[in-house]
C-alpha cells in the first residue's frame, strides 16, 4: 500500500478508535460549575488561549517542508531547528522571572507580537532571516506555555478567589481542546498547503490572524497581574541544584525526562525527511500523531483512576518508544527503506508520548518540592536540549542517507538508558512504599 493511502486509512481508523475509546472510557464527567462569574472568566481566558494554541499548531506540520522547499539541505535545516531549541531553553529559564516582574498580560501580548514576526520571516528565503525567525519562534514557545497559564492561575486564585479545586476543571478542558485544535490544525494546514496548492508557507501566514486576534483580546479584556516571587534567577537555579543533589529520585526523574524528551525533540526534526520523499499529506500525518497522543493520554487517565503507579506507566512508555526507534533502525536502511513501517512506528512513538507526559507530570508533582520546581526544571532542560542539539548537529553534519538511520540508533541507546533509570526509580520508590509501613524509620525515608 502506498504511503499516502496508508496515512488516510490510519487517520480514519485512529479517529474512529479515539471517538469510541473516549465514549467507553470517559467515565463520569466532572461536576459542572454553575457560577456565571466563573464561566464568564473562564471563557475570556479560553478564547485568547485557544486562538494562540491554534496559531502555534498550524506551524508544526510544514516547518521542515518549508525549509526544504526553499532549497536548504538537511544539515542546514538541522541548524535552524537547533537555533529554535536553544533559544527556547535559554529564554525559557527566565520566563517565570520575567512574568512575575513585568506582568503576565504584557508577556502574553509580547508572545503574540513576537510570534507574528516569526511567521512573517517565513516569507523570506534568506538563511539569516530564517535563523532569526527560528530564534523568535523558540522564545514565543516558552512564553506560550508559561505566561498564559500563570496569568490564569493568579486571576483565578488571587483576584476572583475561586476555589482552587476549580483549576482542574479549566486545565482538563484546556488539555482536551488543545488536542482537538492540534488535530484540526493539521487538517487545515494540509488543505491550504496541499489541497489548495498554496505552498508550505501558507499555514504560517494563516497563523498570523489568530495571533493578532489573541493579542487584541488579551489587551482589551485581561487585567494585568504580577508575581510575588522575589528570588533572583541565580538563587532559583542554585536552590534547584541543591535539591537535585540531595535526592537520588530527583536525579533519576531528571535523567528519564532528559533522555526521553531529547528523543522527542529529535523526532520533531526527523519525521518529515523520512516520510516526505514518498509524498504523504504532511498535515494529515501530523493529525494522526496528535490523535495517537490523545489515545495514549485517555488510556493513562482511565487506568490511573484505579492505580497511581505512574512510574510503571513511564517505563511502559519508554519501552514502547524504544520499540519504535528499533523498528525505524531497520525500516530506514539506505536502499531498503520501508516508509509505511516507519510511519506505523512513528504512531507507536506518539502513543507512548500520550502516556508518558501525564505520567511524568504526576511523578514530578509528587517528588519535586513545589517551592523549587522552577529551578529544578531549569536544570532538567539543559541536558535535554544539549542531547537533542548535539545529536542533530553531529549526525546531520554530513548530508548522507545513513544519517537518519544512525540517528535512530542513537535514539534507541538514549531510550535504553532512560529505561535503566526508570527501573532504578521504580525499585527505589517500591522500597519507599515498603518502608513507610514499618513502625521504625518510616518518616526518615522519602516516599512517593
Amino acid at each position: 500500500m502506498a504511503v499516502k493511502e496508508f496515512v488516510y486509512l490510519a487517520f480514519a481508523g485512529l479517529a474512529a478508535g479515539y471517538a469510541l475509546l473516549h465514549v467507553v472510557l470517559r467515565g463520569s464527567k466532572p461536576q459542572a460549575v454553575n457560577n456565571p462569574t466563573f464561566i464568564s472568566f473562564q471563557k475570556r481566558y479560553f478564547v485568547a488561549y485557544f486562538l494562540a494554541l491554534m496559531a502555534d499548531w498550524l506551524q508544526n506540520p510544514y516547518l521542515y517542508k518549508l525549509y526544504s522547499h526553499y532549497g536548504f539541505l538537511e544539515p542546514q535545516i538541522a541548524v535552524l531547528y537547533v537555533c529554535g531549541f536553544a533559544s527556547s531553553v535559554v529564554f525559557g529559564a527566565f520566563t517565570h522571572t520575567l512574568a512575575d516582574r513585568y506582568g503576565r498580560k504584557k508577556l502574553c501580548i509580547t508572545f503574540c507580537i513576537v510570534y507574528s514576526i516569526s511567521c512573517f520571516t517565513k516569507l523570506s528565503t534568506s538563511y539569516t532571516v530564517l535563523i532569526f525567525g527560528r530564534i523568535l519562534g523558540g522564545i514565543s514557545t516558552s512564553l506560550l506555555f508559561t505566561a498564559f497559564e500563570a496569568w490564569y492561575v493568579h486571576e483565578h486564585v488571587e483576584t476572583h478567589d475561586f476555589p482552587k479545586e476549580w483549576l482542574t476543571l479549566t486545565f482538563s478542558t484546556a488539555s482536551h481542546w488543545n488536542g482537538v485544535f492540534a488535530i484540526s490544525a493539521g487538517i487545515v494546514a494540509n488543505i491550504f498547503a496541499g489541497v489548495l496548492s498554496l505552498g508550505p508557507v501558507s499555514p504560517f501566514i494563516l497563523a498570523i490572524p489568530f495571533l493578532v486576534a489573541s493579542g487584541a483580546i488579551v489587551a482589551v479584556s485581561w487585567t494585568e497581574n504580577y508575581g510575588e516571587n522575589k528570588r533572583s534567577f541565580s538563587k532559583t537555579c542554585s536552590e534547584g541544584a541543591r535539591n537535585i543533589g540531595s535526592s537520588k529520585k530527583i536525579v533519576l526523574i531528571g535523567a528519564m525526562q532528559s533522555l526521553f524528551e531529547s528523543v522527542m525533540y529529535i523526532f520533531i526534526f526527523i519525521w518529515t525527511p523520512v516520510l516526505d520523499p514518498h509524498h504523504p499529506p504532511l498535515g494529515i500525518v501530523f493529525s494522526t500523531f496528535m490523535i495517537c497522543i490523545m489515545i495514549g493520554t485517555t488510556i493513562y487517565n482511565y487506568i490511573s483512576s484505579f492505580t497511581q503507579a505512574a512510574s510503571t506507566f513511564v517505563n511502559i512508555s519508554i519501552v514502547m518508544a524504544l520499540t519504535s526507534t528499533v523498528i525505524c533502525v531497520g525500516s530506514t536502511k539506505p536502499g531498503d527503506e520501508h516508509p509505511t513501517v516507519s510511519y506505523a512506528a512513528f504512531l507507536l512513538l506518539e502513543l507512548a508520548c500520550g502516556m508518558y507526559f501525564p505520567a511524568m507530570g504526576f511523578l514530578r508533582s509528587r517528588i519535586l518540592p513545589e517551592a523549587h520546581t522552577v529551578g529544578i526544571m531549569n536544570w532538567f532542560r539543559l541536558p535535554l536540549n544539549l542531547i537533542a542539539c548535539i545529536g542533530l548537529m553531529v549526525l546531520h553534519g554530513d548530508p548522507s542517507t545513513s544519517g537518519t538511520r544512525h540517528m535512530f540508533i542513537i535514539c534507541s541507546g538514549l531510550l535504553a538508558l532512560a529505561l535503566f533509570c526508570g527501573i532504578q526509580f521504580a525499585a527505589l520508590t517500591k522500597d519507599d512504599e515498603r518502608l513507610k509501613h514499618q513502625p521504625v524509620d518510616a518518616e526518615a525515608n522519602g516516599n512517593l
